[in-house]
């Protein structure tokens, strides 16, 4: 059996010195350094903005509008299938609704290149517009009025299969 220390092999046992201890928390550092300012700058490049100009205003009348909304009795959902945009809309009953104003744009919720206003047509039980969609996780934001002019807000989530 050989020993291959370095008494035997006749070479000088290599230290691990102060330059070594520096190159390794510099590099540490740096990668820890390197990655939180990717992080940062991705985040800032993709925010897609604010939701409300003014959250103490919108915080004052949120109670109201949600229970004006919830009054409603709406039942809300979207589907996207065969190319085409769903959009359900059914009252308590049950009973498809059409309202007096709908508008909807359509996006992904970490940007807002991808956003584009939503043209529905409504063929008497569903209101439905032709998509060709990516793959992945979209949202439809979408705006109403009913017929007494109460305003509906719903933001859905949709994901596309690819």
């Amino acid at each position: 059996m050989a020993d291959q220390s370095a008494e035997h092999t006749g070479r000088k046992p290599r230290e691990f010195t102060g330059w070594h201890m520096l190159a390794v928390c510099v590099g540490a550092f740096g990668v820890i350094i390197a990655v939180n300012i990717s992080l940062a700058v991705n985040a800032v490049r993709t925010f897609p903005g604010l939701n409300v100009k003014n959250s103490y205003v919108a915080s004052q009348e949120f109670d109201t509008r949600r229970d004006a909304q919830l009054a409603l009795g709406w039942d809300v959902s979207a589907v996207v299938e065969g190319g085409e945009l769903r959009l359900n809309i059914r009252d308590a009953g049950g009973s498809p609704v059409q309202p007096a104003t709908l508008q909807a744009v359509l996006g992904r919720s970490t940007h807002v290149q991808d956003d584009r206003a939503v043209d529905f047509t409504f063929d008497g039980t569903a209101h439905v517009m032709p998509v060709d969609l990516s793959p992945g996780k979209w949202v439809l934001r979408l705006r109403a009025v009913s017929e007494d002019g109460t305003e509906f807000q719903q933001r859905i989530e949709l994901h596309v299969r690819g």
